[in-house]
C-alpha cells in the first residue's frame, strides 16, 4: 500500500490515511486501498479492534477535487466512485464485527468527516473540525452521511450542518454528540490508541452483537428490536466470553475476554 498505512500491534488494526501533502484527500487508488485494509482488519482473528486516522495535520479532506474535476471534464462525471468506493467502504466500517474508533486528529470533510461518523466511537484531538462540505460544490451526501449524522445529532440539526456546510469544531462536535471525547492534539494519538487496545481486550462477540443490534434498532420497530435483542442474547450465551465472565463475576475477579 502507498496511500493508507496498516499495522496490527495489541490486538488493534491501525489504519493511517497517508497523503499528507493534499490533506489525506481520497483518489481512486487511496480509496481502494483503505478498502483492502478495512477488509484485512475485518477478516483477521488476530484483528479485535480497529483505529483510522489521518497523517499530520488532517484526518481526511474528502474527494480528491483534482481527480475529481479530471473526471467531470471528460464527461467521467463522478466515474461511479460512491457505489464502487465510498459505499463499500462505509458498510465495511459500520457492519465489520470489531469495534471501530476514529482519531480525528485534524480536518475531516465531506466523504472524510463520513467516514468518522461511520466509526463507532471518534475521538477528536481540540484542533479537529469537521466540515459538510457537499453543497459548497453542488453536491448531495454521500458515504452515508445523510444516515449516519442525523443519528449523531437529530434530523434537525443534520438538516442545518448539511445544508449550510458551516465548519463543526471540536468543542462544539463533543456538545452535539458527534465525537465522544475531545483531546489536546499531542495526547490524540495515545489516547485514541489506549481505547482501542482496551475495546480489543474485551468481548468481541458481544461488541460485534451491540452493532448489529443497534443498527437494526435504528431503522425498525420496538417488537423488532426486542427479538433481535432475545437472538442476539442467545447467541452470546454460548460464548466462551460470556461463560468466564460469569464465573470470574461469582468469584469476584475481573474476566478476561479471548474474543470466542
Amino acid at each position: 500500500m502507498n496511500d493508507v498505512i496498516y499495522s496490527v500491534s495489541d490486538g488493534v488494526a491501525t489504519i493511517t490515511l497517508d497523503r499528507p501533502e493534499a490533506m489525506n484527500a481520497l483518489t481512486v487508488r487511496m480509496k481502494t486501498e483503505l478498502l483492502e485494509a478495512l477488509t484485512m482488519a475485518s477478516q483477521a482473528y488476530a484483528v479485535r479492534a480497529v483505529l483510522l486516522t489521518g497523517s499530520e495535520r488532517a484526518f481526511c479532506a474528502g474527494q480528491d477535487l483534482s481527480e475529481h474535476a479530471a473526471n467531470l471534464e471528460a464527461g467521467r462525471g463522478l466515474a461511479d466512485t460512491v457505489r464502487t468506493h465510498y459505499n463499500p467502504i462505509v458498510r465495511t466500517i459500520a457492519e465489520m464485527g470489531k469495534p471501530v474508533v476514529a482519531a480525528v486528529n485534524g480536518v475531516a470533510a465531506g466523504a472524510g468527516a463520513a467516514l468518522a461518523f461511520a466509526c463507532d466511537l471518534r475521538v477528536a484531538a481540540d484542533k479537529a473540525k469537521f466540515v459538510m462540505a457537499f453543497t459548497g460544490i453542488g453536491l448531495a451526501p454521500d458515504s452515508g452521511a445523510s444516515w449516519t449524522l442525523q443519528r449523531l445529532v437529530g434530523p434537525a440539526r443534520a438538516a442545518e450542518l448539511l445544508l449550510l456546510g458551516d465548519p463543526l469544531d471540536a468543542a462544539r462536535a463533543l456538545e452535539l454528540g458527534v465525537v465522544s471525547r475531545v483531546v489536546p492534539a499531542e495526547e490524540l494519538a495515545g489516547e485514541a490508541r489506549a481505547l482501542a487496545v482496551r475495546l480489543a481486550q474485551g468481548p468481541t462477540r458481544a461488541y460485534a452483537a451491540t452493532k448489529r443490534a443497534l443498527a437494526a434498532a435504528a431503522g425498525g420497530t420496538l417488537a423488532e428490536a426486542l427479538a433481535l435483542e432475545a437472538d442476539l442474547q442467545d447467541e452470546c450465551a454460548a460464548t466462551e466470553d460470556h461463560l468466564g465472565a460469569t464465573r470470574a463475576f461469582l468469584r469476584k475477579e475481573r474476566p478476561r475476554f479471548s474474543g470466542r
